[in-house]
């Protein structure tokens, strides 16, 4: 273990140093050099001082979240610069060995070629980019909340849903909020949308209930005529924390759900409700996460759809979107529309909204952000309203989904 310690330590060492030799070449005056040593030493110590205490009690707060966001900063732009002083060194050192070999060793030092001023810079300037994206998506991005609208066409809506409007959102990660202020705006945003139904769908906490308190009654102002509904997401289990026993998880998952339910939420754990307007209605179905690639499946959707009949319009809540590529598009029921979360669309991308998006997500999951249709059945990937590790947001903001289901009024 210590040797692992004292190997991370010479490797950050070394890749700080290396990283330096960028700031010595522009900046002549040695200071600046002690300065980004210094800079570099305060964020990599409170990073690991953070991960030191997160381990002694068992779950990460805001203050783990922000020097997290600080040393990816640091990371970042050290790894722009080593890659563009690489590509120089790719020629110096070859030149330096060819004098080696011919001049000698005491005489080869004297031809190695200066470090170009301009690479540096430019390293520098480049580097400089995404580090300054990362920090104001700190200070800002977290909780630029934004409302996308979708129109949502269906040839089966019984007819009193139509324009029926749904806010749709997830991932509040309560446990990673930091300014009542903000999320006191963004709770009234949803509300101003005057939806005629709310549904979440899913980590409403990072790890514990408790994270829920400070936030509670905050919460609990969201309005809906014909209701809140909520599903669990992967965090709400309390998966990623040291528990003492199972008991004690198990509790704190009822907890949670106890406090859902307080805040005016029907948490639905693979069953379904039917929601009546007039004389129709439909079917919201929620179950509990199901997740590919090593997440929790306690998702039953046979068990969810129980009792559900097959002309219904069904409006599925499925924490995790791969769910939707795996079992619901070629599943034996039709699920009209299925909303999803889970992604937060990696916090970090470049989007225009109507002309193009993209985020590294995409490549692990094939519905990442916003609607998506197969097989006539559309599916809902809500970006999500909180944030988690890295607190922050670049390109990916928070959203607020508004939908509003349509009847196809040519086919009707």
């Amino acid at each position: 273990m210590i040797f692992r310690w004292l190997l991370f330590i010479a490797f950050i060492i070394l890749f700080n140093w290396y990283a330096s030799q960028a700031i010595k070449t522009v900046f002549k005056n040695s200071w600046f050099q002690y300065g980004f040593y210094l800079i570099n030493l305060i964020i990599i110590s409170n990073f690991l001082f953070q991960i030191y205490f997160m381990n002694k009690n068992g779950n990460a707060g805001p203050l783990f979240s922000y020097s997290l966001g600080l040393f990816l900063i640091t990371v970042v732009f050290q790894i722009i610069i080593i890659l563009f002083i690489l590509f120089e060194d790719a020629f110096r050192i070859p030149q330096w060995f060819y004098h080696f070999f011919s001049k000698g060793f005491s005489q080869s030092f004297r031809f190695m070629p200066d470090r170009r001023v301009f690479v540096s810079q430019l390293a520098i300037l480049i580097a400089s980019i995404p580090a300054s994206a990362l920090f104001i998506g700190m200070l800002r991005g977290k909780y630029s909340y934004r409302v996308i609208k979708h129109d949502l066409l269906f040839d089966n809506l019984p007819s009193d849903f139509d324009g029926f409007k749904i806010a749709h959102i997830s991932d509040f990660h309560c446990g990673s909020f930091d300014n009542e202020e903000k999320i006191r705006y963004g709770i009234e945003m949803i509300n101003q949308q005057n939806p005629d139904i709310i549904l979440f769908t899913g980590d409403m906490v990072n790890n514990i209930a408790d994270e829920v308190l400070p936030w509670k009654k905050l919460i609990s102002t969201l309005k809906a005529p014909y209701g809140k509904y909520a599903i669990m997401g992967n965090h709400d289990y309390g998966d990623y924390y040291r528990w003492e026993n199972d008991l004690e998880k198990q509790k704190n998952f009822n907890q949670l759900i106890q406090f859902e339910e307080e805040m005016g939420f029907k948490v639905l754990l693979n069953s379904s409700e039917i929601i009546n307007k007039s004389d129709s209605s439909i079917r919201i179905i929620g179950v509990e996460n199901w997740g590919s690639g090593g997440f929790k499946k306690n998702g039953d959707l046979d068990l969810a759809i129980k009792g559900v009949k097959s002309e219904e319009f069904k409006i599925l809540l499925s924490h995790d979107p791969s769910h939707f590529k795996e079992k619901v598009i070629n599943h034996k029921e039709h699920f009209d529309l299925t909303l999803s979360g889970h992604t937060h669309g990696m916090q970090f991308g470049i989007e225009i909204p109507g002309w193009f998006k993209w985020s590294p997500i995409k490549y692990r999951y094939k519905y990442w952000a916003g609607i998506y249709k197969e097989l006539n059945q559309f599916i809902n990937v809500n970006r999500g309203f909180g944030f988690l590790a890295y607190p922050g947001r670049v390109g990916i903001y928070p959203e607020i989904s508004i939908i509003s289901l349509k009847l196809n009024k040519k086919l009707s």
